[in-house]
């Protein structure tokens, strides 16, 4: 049974009581003003709940998109990038009053500097427990947050001095910033509820029952090619979908796919050697071929692998065709796997899903596998093609679902769930300033 590294300082084990505890988050769900799905937020209540019923003042900051822009090194600030339906959404679900930092925006360009007397006045009214929650601004509006030097260790510190301790609990924000990071150099720091569940998570897909399964897909092979590496060494069998599955087509067989880049196909090359020798990965025998990103009547086909021809040029490949999950080496791969993992959507959505749906519902049939399931578009599409099965899985001892897929895959490559910056935090494993 998989446990946590004893040195991991956990939340549990801090006195919050009659404590201000910085508590960062991950609840990167704003749509166009609006949250587009609560399961992010829903995962952080135990840690909520838990300080609140101890009698700690949780003060919660998150990112929410992408409000600077590195290269011009400016901000933007519109309601893709306000906390605001946070709040309010936490004030609903958990019947107690939120507060906010009340300032006026920077200028045009400029990033947010806390103001001390607006955060003070906030910080009064939730010690007095007129609000039991405070959800500071959008750390990625933050001046420092993103950067280095200076201006960094100045946030860290800023935001250090609104508290007593510090808990992480958001485990799809992977990169070491100031408010993942720098801030642990300042405060007492635990590993909140959901980050305890994640690297148990983790665990168990870096310390699978055997046979271990593994399916990964994505839009571009070489943002892949580390962690599609990773699990080919680790696992006993591995499919691909997306453009990287047509990545490895290209590679092996010598035909041209369209939007597959050159580069792609000779880093493929690697992974088609490798096979070779060892013979793990699972091939789909059916594509989708497309002339257009829509699917349009007539303009869109099945096409089998093995009648691909060395120096053939295909159309837009945009799924793995259904009927390949029927494939009688398919289901075996799937029915004798006893561990699963599945940071994967097969296809381009909305328009060519089947791939997709077929992929989710074989493995649901699996009932003896544990079944690890990545976040972000995973977690999206088997929650919009197959709901009930995703109903099913959250009551399912042997299913989980990680927050963060990008999170996942980073640790994976990394072969370690505690190699990810934020959590050497924690651990005391803090560079030096």
């Amino acid at each position: 049974m998989a446990t946590l590294n004893p040195g991991l300082p956990l939340l549990q084990q801090a006195e919050v009581k009659d404590k201000v505890v910085l508590l960062r988050v991950d609840h990167n769900v704003i749509k166009k003003g609006k949250i587009k799905d609560a399961f992010r937020i829903d995962s952080s209540l135990g840690t909520i709940v838990n300080i609140l019923a101890r009698g700690g003042k949780p003060v919660l900051m998150t990112h929410v998109g992408r409000p600077y822009d590195k290269k011009s090194n400016t901000f933007t600030f519109d309601s893709n990038s306000d906390v605001t339906p946070l709040a309010a959404y936490l004030e609903q679900k958990l019947c107690c009053k939120v507060g906010l930092i009340e300032q006026p925006l920077p200028s045009p360009g400029q990033g947010l500097t806390l103001d001390k007397k607006a955060a003070d006045a906030a910080l009064d009214k939730l010690k007095s427990g007129r609000t039991q929650l405070l959800y500071l601004p959008n750390t990625r509006t933050l001046t420092g947050e993103e950067s280095k030097g200076p201006e960094r260790q100045k946030l860290a510190q800023t935001l250090a001095g609104l508290a007593d301790l510090y808990v992480n609990d958001a485990f799809g924000s992977w990169q070491p910033h100031a408010s993942t990071y720098d801030v642990a150099r300042y405060l007492p720091s635990y590993a909140g509820f959901l980050l305890q569940a994640e690297l148990l998570g983790l665990t168990q897909a870096l310390e699978p029952e055997r046979p271990f399964l593994a399916v990964v897909a994505g839009s571009k092979y070489d943002t892949k090619i580390g962690p599609v590496t990773a699990l080919y060494e680790q696992a006993d069998r591995l499919a691909l979908g997306g453009v990287v599955y047509n990545t490895y087509l290209c590679a092996k067989y010598g035909v041209k796919i369209e939007g597959v880049e050159e580069n792609d196909i000779a880093l493929a090359r690697q992974l088609v050697e490798m096979d070779r020798r060892q013979g793990k990965i699972v091939e789909f025998s059916h594509i989708v071929e497309s002339d257009s990103l829509e699917r349009k009547e007539g303009g869109c086909r099945v096409r089998a692998v093995a009648d691909m021809k060395t120096g053939e040029s295909l159309r837009l490949a945009l799924d793995v065709a259904a009927q390949s999950f029927s494939h009688p080496e398919v289901k075996k791969v799937f029915r004798e796997a006893r561990t699963i993992f599945i940071n994967a959507v097969m296809g381009l959505t909305p328009n060519f899903p089947e791939g997709s749906q077929a992929l989710y519902e074989i493995a649901g049939q699996n009932k003896d596998a544990r079944k690890l399931y990545g976040g972000g578009d995973t977690l999206e599409q088997i929650k919009e093609l197959n709901p009930a099965q995703y109903l099913r899985a959250l009551d399912d001892a042997k299913s989980y679902f990680f927050t963060g897929g990008g999170s996942v895959l980073t640790a994976l490559e990394q072969r370690s769930a505690y190699g990810l910056e934020p959590v050497k935090a924690l651990m005391g494993e803090i560079k030096p300033l």
